[in-house]
């Protein structure tokens, strides 16, 4: 790649880099994992930047690839070793803000990291405050099962945080 182009990746990753820790919080619960994790999502994004289509938001294609090699890892580090980590150890390393948090945002963490990984992907990106179309764009599904997901996750939460 020319040095233009990289400059440009660098730049636009720093600029969404909070991406990139919102998904390896979100699928790893140890620090050295999620610091594999980002590296990872890392080296397939500049691995994929060429292709990089401007007519999308670098935001979106970022979440896009950062899910499906957030899922991968999740999966194959979920059959290579399971683990149980305490809710302690894993509310302080969950994100690096965890000292400021609530105790709203501590169990929301918690609901989120006990959902499958399609419905967390489906979570953060919510969150994020993505349309339903653009969530539907990233994880591959019609517009009309993201709302019926969204809402039904919004049911269970209900019930489970109160």
């Amino acid at each position: 790649m020319t040095p233009a182009l990289e400059a440009r990746f660098q730049t636009l990753l720093e600029e969404h880099k909070k991406i990139l820790y919102k998904v390896c919080n979100s699928y790893c619960p140890n620090r050295d994992d999620r610091e594999d994790l980002a590296q990872e999502i890392a080296v397939q994004l500049w691995r994929s930047f060429a292709a990089f289509d401007d007519r999308c938001r670098f935001s979106t294609w970022m979440y896009r690839i950062a899910l499906n090699v957030a899922i991968s890892f999740y999966r194959r580090e979920d059959t290579r070793r399971r683990y149980v980590l305490s809710e302690e150890e894993y509310l302080l390393n969950a994100v690096d803000e965890s000292a400021t948090e609530t105790e709203e945002i501590k169990a929301l963490y918690k609901y989120i990291d006990a959902l499958d990984p399609l419905n967390k992907a489906l979570v953060l990106l919510y969150l994020d405050g993505d349309s339903y179309l653009e969530i539907a764009g990233v994880l591959g599904i019609s517009e009309s099962n993201v709302a019926t997901k969204i809402s039904r996750l919004k049911q269970t939460m209900k019930q489970e945080l109160n």
